[in-house]
């Protein structure tokens, strides 16, 4: 047994837990209302579909996806008939990605369920403990993204 491995699992671990064990349960139960055709990957796109629409790089920026990922997943959403690309009035050349009849089913039906699986662990903890757990993973999510975003920033400053 190696040395750095200790009892108590760390952020990545527990993280990792919960969004698998989540992702399962809903994934689960929308294809039992009839959603069998999406798998967890979709989640990118389908977390975050706007009905006023969205774009593919805010879709990338969101779910911290590569652009390359998202236009792959919303090709086969495409085909699937969750969501269609339509012009951006604000930019012709642009394309915004807005859910279909059976998409906005499934981001009610997807609602619906992560409601009734946060209600659960509401009940469990109780609502103050749940909300304040919600309140620090936001926070570590956002701090997370900042030292992301720093690391992936240019330096300046250095002549050449």
């Amino acid at each position: 047994m190696s040395k750095h491995h200790t009892g108590d699992p760390d952020l990545g671990v527990l993280a990792a837990q919960v969004l698998f064990s989540v992702q399962r349960e809903l994934f689960t139960a929308l294809a039992e209302q009839g959603f069998d055709d999406i798998q967890p990957r979709t989640g990118a796109v389908l977390a975050y579909l706007r009905t006023d629409g969205i774009r593919a790089s805010e879709l990338a920026r969101a779910s911290g996806q590569h652009k390359q990922v998202i236009g792959t997943l919303v090709d086969d959403l495409e085909r699937l008939d969750y969501v269609e690309r339509k012009p951006d009035p604000a930019d012709r050349r642009a394309k915004l990605i807005y859910p279909t009849e059976r998409g906005l089913l499934q981001m009610e039906a997807a609602a619906s369920i992560m409601r009734t699986i946060e209600q659960r662990h509401a009940n469990a903890l109780g609502a103050q403990e749940y909300a304040r757990f919600k309140e620090a993973l936001r926070r570590v999510a956002g701090l997370q993204r900042e030292a992301r975003a720093d690391s992936q920033a240019p330096e300046h400053g250095q002549g050449g």
